[in-house]
């Protein structure tokens, strides 16, 4: 009943990887899309938010209108 012997600095250098890994398959899905996929992204939100204000029940004052 001995205990496994671990090389400590295998052990870091493995959970450091394990790590980088995880970062690099986050950026991957950050980052690796393509202009289509942006464009049709950034097309989706604004329409979000175009659908968003146009159900306001207060609307804000239109810049340029002078109310005095």
């Amino acid at each position: 009943m001995t205990a496994e012997i671990v090389n400590l600095r295998k052990a870091r250098k493995a959970r450091d990887r394990s790590a980088r890994e995880a970062e690099a398959a986050e950026n991957r899905t950050k980052f690796g899309r393509t202009r289509v996929e942006r464009e049709l992204a950034a097309a989706r939100d604004d329409l979000a938010v175009r659908r968003l204000d146009g159900h306001r029940l207060d609307r804000p004052p239109k810049p340029g209108k002078d109310d005095a």
